[in-house]
């Protein structure tokens, strides 16, 4: 009877830890992809106010190169798209607590990042740069020395600036604002001597807006956008890249940087 309980104690045992792993497999699943299936919709987080990659039109409504090719990604995975306007300085925040799906609203791709989140390939080359009023004599970073520069907070802007000692040190002094709009504000006034800021956002809205700013050749740093997603969410980021491949494939992706860049600078498949 003794070996009869203890055999049973054991088996008892066995199951336990069978149905242990078994949970801690299941845990571990990556269902990113089917989730988004499921509920039928693909939440996306940006900045609002970050053109031409999304921002919102006269009519108020969120649109932009980011927002083009993610409504067609959307519609291709059979779901709808929900552009979700976040505070850009708790992107990450927003991104691990579930409120959005990815972060997809010209989003660098930086090693510290990398360590947080999972990026798909780079799907557009970009660079940090300095903006500085037209009538200006400013050419160089250097003659930036003492004055003041602006730069949204939380941005890859603000990592470039952080990562160029020297020329961070020369400055009499750096203002963060939520936008690069505001910055731009403040800058048309004088409150501020330069922004620094992502080139293309800096074309755009120079071309768009007509005001007197320019952008200085020299550079601080160059870079890449990717599509942010959890780090577990493997499934979802490669289902979303695939999709972006067949859309460079099939001219689409060369249809709407046309649309929004003004040239096929896509670098999707390349």
């Amino acid at each position: 009877m003794k070996k009869v309980f203890i055999a049973l104690c054991m088996l008892a045992v066995a199951g336990a830890l069978f149905a242990g792993g078994k949970k801690e497999t299941n845990a571990n699943a990556d269902d990113s992809l089917q989730n988004i299936l499921n509920k039928k919709k693909l939440v996306l987080g940006l900045d609002d106010s970050f053109p031409p990659m999304g921002f919102r039109n006269e009519a108020n409504e969120i649109v932009g190169y980011d927002i083009d090719l993610a409504k067609e990604v959307a519609r291709r995975m059979g779901v709808g798209l929900v552009t979700q306007p976040i505070d850009w300085n708790a992107k990450e925040q927003e991104l691990n607590s579930g409120e959005i799906d990815c972060i997809w609203n010209g989003f660098t791709i930086t090693e510290e990042r990398k360590r947080n989140l999972r990026f798909t390939p780079p799907y557009l080359k970009n660079a940090q740069v300095v903006v500085v009023q037209g009538r200006q004599a400013y050419q160089k970073l250097t003659d930036l020395a003492g004055k003041t520069v602006g730069v949204q907070s939380g941005s890859s802007a603000q990592d470039a600036l952080d990562g160029d000692a020297d020329f961070k040190a020369s400055l009499k002094g750096i203002v963060e604002f939520k936008e690069n709009l505001t910055a731009l504000m403040d800058l048309e006034t004088g409150g501020i001597d330069a922004v620094v800021m992502d080139l293309l956002v800096a074309n755009d809205n120079i071309n768009r807006s007509g005001k007197d700013f320019r952008v200085l050749g020299e550079s601080l740093a160059p870079e890449e956008y990717g599509i942010g997603f959890r780090k577990n969410d493997k499934a979802l980021a490669d289902k979303v890249w695939e999709t972006l491949l067949a859309m460079a494939k099939d001219g689409t992706v060369d249809e709407i940087a046309v649309k929004w860049l003004g040239a096929d600078i896509s670098v999707i498949g390349r």
